[in-house]
């Protein structure tokens, strides 16, 4: 992940290159348990319709 943006979204950079914006998926989002910050590796479900969107459904630690 490469930056927080505001209203709970994260510019994060994909190991091709790219960069997607995302948003917190399920728990994340629910519950600040789980948080995100800049530099965390995560998994990225990418939009079919729009290839710079996406969810981050996983966080690694």
């Amino acid at each position: 992940m490469k930056t927080v943006l505001r209203d709970a979204k994260f510019l994060v950079e994909t190991e091709q290159g790219m960069e997607v914006v995302a948003r917190a998926a399920g728990r994340m989002r629910r519950g600040r348990k789980i948080r995100i910050l800049a530099g965390d590796a995560v998994d990225l479900e990418v939009s079919l319709y729009d290839p710079t969107r996406g969810r981050i459904i996983w966080r690694h630690v």
